[in-house]
């Protein structure tokens, strides 16, 4: 009796599907993730208890621990209330109507945020709000 020979079939896993579904699953999660707004500049924001959304262009007036002026993140030279109506006109170009929002740190010496507010005052903006955290209930 004559027996043949067989020849063992080497087992191959295919890993192009694998590859393609875990492609789709990073581009599903890249686009459907949504990212919290972080301040660059280490503000921490008081509490209130309710919360708004402004959805068009604005102007972020922040103020640190230390009193010193961000506008829209960039660091401003001084803390001179020049310096910030020069900054503000500049970024507006012309467009008054445009809502500014300060953000000041819980811990900001008044004296800033009331010159931050008189040099919005002063440049003709008329809409003026304050950035705050939602308190946890």
């Amino acid at each position: 009796m004559k027996f043949r020979d067989h020849k063992e079939e080497v087992a191959e896993v295919n890993i192009t599907p694998l590859i393609d579904v875990v492609f789709l699953l990073l581009i599903f999660f890249m686009i459907s993730t949504t990212f919290k707004h972080e301040f660059e500049v280490g503000i921490e924001l008081p509490k209130a208890e309710s919360e708004s959304e402004l959805t068009e262009k604005i102007l972020e007036l922040s103020i640190n621990k230390q009193g010193e002026y961000f506008l829209n993140g960039k660091k401003l030279v001084n803390t001179k209330s020049s310096s910030i109506k020069q900054a503000l006109q500049k970024l507006a170009k012309g467009n008054y109507k445009l809502p500014v929002i300060i953000s000041a740190d819980g811990q900001t010496p008044h004296q800033a945020v009331i010159r931050a507010m008189d040099a919005v005052n002063q440049s003709g903006f008329t809409r003026l709000t304050f950035a705050t955290q939602q308190e946890s209930p």
